[in-house]
């Protein structure tokens, strides 16, 4: 009895160790400078001391000492992948010959054909400061050569260093290239020269996802077979963006992601399927474990699922959820269990620690750990007992849909800062179609294809597919069919999450207690901190608030940053109405604003140059993206760049003749935002925000 007891509380002690893994790997990440050499030290014995406590007082002291322990481990790991990956990142703006190989075709928020180079040449760079990858996307007419993988290409193009946040705080894109081993992005108008064909027999797998996406495309036409290329290989060039948005908005963009569901339909339905004609034998069945070979099989599946989507993040992270799981199988053990969730999360975070701050990782692993936890508790309901089988299924995909999308709804918001209205209608309407009829069809497309029989089976799934894009036009197409949602204060997703976790895991009564700050930071949800200016690290673009909404300085220019910050004000307007709005009036070659007690000069390119000097003797703030003129303004300028060189937000008092923000102060610390108080003017900057890190830049 005792050794149940002590199992049971190893059992339920699982699932935190994934969260005190996670919480090591966030300390990490939320330092506002690299750790030094003692900081590791210092981690190293934090481990030292948690193990020895755990076997020292493993039933008194084991539980801290597993927690110090993981929590060390974390921030020593997360610290690792970071300089394990670092690479060069170009210091300049190049333009000129781009020579590589192709790893990766895709497609740009813009619609663009995007490739992925490394084995990287640039013109007259030292190879020590060449980086390791580059993206390119594709302009203009002609393109030359299809690309493909495995190709050395040459190119003319522009490329820079990945770009900082659009405002201090937001979505930091060197972060994310910099676990990419990204070192430089841009375009190219030209046609792709090809340097050097595929060798023999390299990227095979790549090469073979992009012949079987094209094959797909050839048997289901226009945008389903797109659309199935991209579910089947990972090919997502083929989908137009009036798809991709339509499926944005009605919630269902997940049935593209090669993550968690299509990899759990695929290996469950090649399981299920195995099992039952194993069970048709009963030489074999009576004789032989032919639920773990179903289980080897299906891992297997799995495996080649993975490795032909092209082993992404997303992908990898849902193969190693169905590998514990079917190694659960294997092992006489409960498949589907928070352990068995928490297991997942453990080895993903030790594999990839950053993929803990991306949405993806995040709305997974939150879908499943409450379908497991609701579904946990509904078991051996008596309640649902009587029902008919039909009504038991119908319940549960009721459930499931509703549970997935409250539990992935406080991250969607932050992240993408929408909330699909129709979303649990489209679902419903769609995961039963791409479970039953999608995944099932490519299995039995793929074993028929060698026979020259898989036409009926394109035939099918091309109405499944027709039906899903139908849907998300349908349900996107509905007034109100999308609620723009401001983004939060930064502690909000945190406190969510860790009292969402608190209920799913605490035992006993006292779990309820963790839904007290969940209701807390839902309720207090608002836009209210909002910067109330906001200048491009460009210097082209300011924004205003007034009113509860941001007026822009210009109605063109800097697209991608204007729209990025109307998407976290929770504003669906366009750039050109944000710009209509009364908020900036015409000054010259400039425009300017009011906020508070404080005026705002703004003038965009060399024409305003001349008037900035009037300028700034009438206003309070004056912003170029151009150096400041030689004087008095260039002074103002330095001064202000000796003053933001500081790592936390500055407060400035009211200045003669006035603060001038120019383009060289905004090449070094990024995006600003201004907010005016008691206490003056309070600047606070993207790298601020960033901090001295790897992947970002100081203050200097």
């Amino acid at each position: 009895m005792l050794d149940a007891v002590q199992q049971s509380q190893r059992g339920a002690l699982m699932p935190w160790s994934a969260v005190m893994l996670g919480l090591g790997v966030a300390l990490y990440f939320a330092r506002p400078a690299e750790p030094q050499a003692f900081a590791y030290a210092l981690c190293g014995g934090v481990l030292c001391i948690g193990i020895a406590l755990a076997l020292w007082r493993r039933e008194v002291l084991g539980p801290l000492g597993a927690a110090l322990a993981l929590v060390a481990l974390g921030f020593v790991g997360a610290g690792a992948r970071s300089h394990q990956v670092a690479g060069p990142v170009l210091e300049f703006r190049y333009y000129g010959p781009i020579e590589g190989r192709v790893v990766g075709v895709d497609r740009s928020a813009s619609d663009a054909l995007r490739l992925t180079l490394d084995q990287v040449r640039l013109d007259d760079l030292n190879p020590a400061r060449t980086p390791l990858r580059v993206r390119v996307s594709l302009h203009g007419e002609g393109r030359g050569p299809p690309p493909a993988p495995g190709m050395i290409v040459m190119m003319t193009g522009h490329l820079a260093a990945p770009a900082g946040p659009a405002e201090p705080g937001g979505f930091d894109f060197q972060h994310h290239a910099h676990f990419l081993s990204l070192g430089g992005v841009g375009y190219t108008r030209t046609p792709l020269v090809l340097l050097e064909d595929r060798a023999p027999g390299a990227a095979r797998l790549f090469h073979l996802r992009l012949r079987m996406s094209a094959a797909i495309q050839d048997r289901i036409a226009g945008q389903p077979g797109a659309f199935a290329a991209a579910v089947l290989t990972g090919d997502r060039s083929g989908l137009d963006a009036t798809s991709l948005e339509a499926m944005r908005v009605s919630n269902i963009a997940h049935l593209l992601a090669i993550s968690g569901l299509h990899m759990g339909l695929l290996t469950g339905f090649v399981y299920a399927a195995l099992r039952q004609i194993l069970a048709l034998i009963p030489a074999l069945a009576l004789r032989y474990p032919i639920r773990k070979w179903a289980a080897v099989v299906a891992l297997a599946a799995g495996a080649f699922y993975l490795a032909l989507s092209g082993g992404n993040v997303a992908t990898e992270r849902a193969f190693i959820q169905v590998a514990v799981m079917f190694t659960a199988v294997l092992l006489d053990r409960r498949a589907i269990t928070l352990r068995s969730v928490a297991i997942a999360g453990i080895i993903v975070l030790l594999h990839r620690p950053e993929t803990l701050l991306s949405p993806g990782f995040q709305m997974s692993f939150a879908a499943t750990a409450a379908l497991v936890g609701v579904f946990g508790a509904l078991r051996g309901a008596v309640w649902v007992q009587g029902w008919p089988k039909w009504a038991k299924g119908l319940f549960a995909l009721l459930v499931s849909s509703a549970v997935a999308g409250a539990a992935t709804a406080p991250y969607s918001a932050v992240h993408f800062n929408q909330v699909s209205i129709y979303g649990l209608i489209a679902n419903l309407l769609t995961v039963p179609v791409m479970g039953s009829v999608i995944i099932p069809g490519a299995v039995l497309a793929a074993l028929l294809w060698p026979l020259g029989l898989s036409g009926p089976v394109w035939r099918v799934m091309d109405w499944g597919l027709s039906w899903i894009l139908g849907v998300a036009e349908r349900v996107a197409a509905l007034p109100g069919a999308v609620e723009a949602v401001p983004t939060p204060a930064n502690w909000t997703l945190g406190v969510v999450t860790m009292g969402a976790l608190f209920v799913l895991l605490w035992q006993g009564r006292a779990r309820w207690l963790g839904a007290v700050p969940v209701g807390v930071a839902l309720l207090m949800w608002s836009g209210d901190g909002r910067p109330d200016v906001l200048i491009s690290d460009s210097g082209r673009l300011v924004g205003v608030m007034h009113d509860g909404l941001r007026g822009l300085s210009r109605a063109r220019g800097d697209g991608f940053v204007a729209g990025i910050w109307l998407e976290n004000d929770g504003d669906r307007a366009t750039q050109e109405g944000a710009a209509a709005r009364p908020v900036w009036q015409a000054a010259g070659q400039g425009a300017q604003a009011a906020i508070a007690d404080w005026t705002i000069w703004h003038g965009a390119g060399r024409s305003a140059l001349p008037e900035a000097e009037a300028a700034c003797a009438t206003h309070d703030i004056v912003i170029l993206s151009e150096p400041a003129p030689e004087g008095a303004m260039a002074r103002a300028a330095a001064d202000l760049r000796a003053r933001l060189s500081a790592a936390h937000p500055v407060a400035l008092p009211p200045a003669a003749p006035c603060h001038v923000i120019d383009g060289p102060l905004l090449a070094q610390t990024g995006a600003m935002a201004l907010d005016p108080g008691e206490g003056g003017l309070t600047i606070t900057t993207a790298r601020m925000e960033q901090g001295d890190r790897v992947w970002s830049p100081a203050i200097r």
